[in-house]
């Protein structure tokens, strides 16, 4: 006996999945798209930066200032850079991660200015009567929160 082969039909192609766009955009529009893209993006970074609390300069130490280490003082040599002083006893010890140490000033915690420094390590000055010039930044636990740029034993 004889077999007889039939022929197989062919296999149907899949249609093209990558198809030209029947009405093509305009260079018009895409440039239009571009310009309100970018100004998107300049209107967010000037956003954040607003947001950020970021006001003119924002450190305490710029260049050109001096600092001063001595056993009865540390920081920035201009007291007048400052817009912030008081005194009292340092102590170590911030409140809700704000601040390294605090000054005990008169009576009680509620008398407390909260301090941290990004000039100056006011370790050695622990437990001395000191004067301290900054600047009074915002904390949300601390009553009080300052950035010393000087210290200065006064007793």
């Amino acid at each position: 006996m004889q077999e007889v082969l039939e022929p197989q039909p062919k296999p149907q192609v899949a249609p093209s999945v990558v198809r030209k766009f029947s009405n093509p955009t305009s260079g018009k529009k895409n440039l239009i798209l571009g310009v309100v893209s970018v100004l998107v993006v300049l209107a967010g970074i000037g956003t954040g930066y607003l947001f950020s609390g970021v006001k003119g300069g924002g450190k305490l130490i710029k260049s050109g200032d001096s600092i001063k280490v001595t056993e009865n003082e540390a920081g920035i040599a201009d007291e007048s850079k400052f817009s912030t002083t008081t005194d009292g006893v340092l102590t170590e010890g911030g409140i809700g991660g704000e601040g390294m140490y605090h000054l005990v000033r008169g009576s009680g915690p509620s008398q407390y200015a909260y301090l941290t420094s990004s000039v100056i390590d006011m370790g050695p000055f622990v437990g001395k009567k000191v004067q301290i010039w900054g600047e009074t930044v915002s904390g949300k636990k601390a009553g009080w929160l300052i950035d010393v740029g000087k210290i200065k034993v006064v007793d």
